[in-house]
């Protein structure tokens, strides 16, 4: 399991991550965000539908693809947390909005 060096986090910043806000630390990416708030997986792959977690977080990887702010493949590991930020699981290859 997922946990802080640090448990001690100063500042947060409150997101949604499948439909429940979660206060998380400010600054931290969204995969580090969702793995310390529990979450065991971040997506499902498109032809096995098995479920994948972030792994190199560095970007190289693509394990950690989710759905942020309505946008599907965003590599979680990438991007930083904001505040009112809504983060859900990718399901298969994803649907874009449009």
């Amino acid at each position: 399991m997922f946990k802080r060096l640090d448990p001690a986090v100063a500042d947060t910043v409150m997101v949604t991550i499948e439909g429940e806000p979660v206060a998380v630390a400010a600054g931290d990416t969204v995969a580090a965000a969702v793995l310390a708030s529990g979450l065991a997986y971040t997506r499902t792959t498109p032809v096995s539908g098995a479920r994948r977690a972030p792994f190199c977080m560095m970007g190289t990887c693509f394990e950690c693809l989710m759905e942020i702010d309505g946008v599907p493949n965003r590599q979680a590991c990438q991007v930083r947390v904001t505040e009112g930020m809504t983060i859900r699981r990718q399901q298969g290859a994803g649907h874009w909005p449009w």
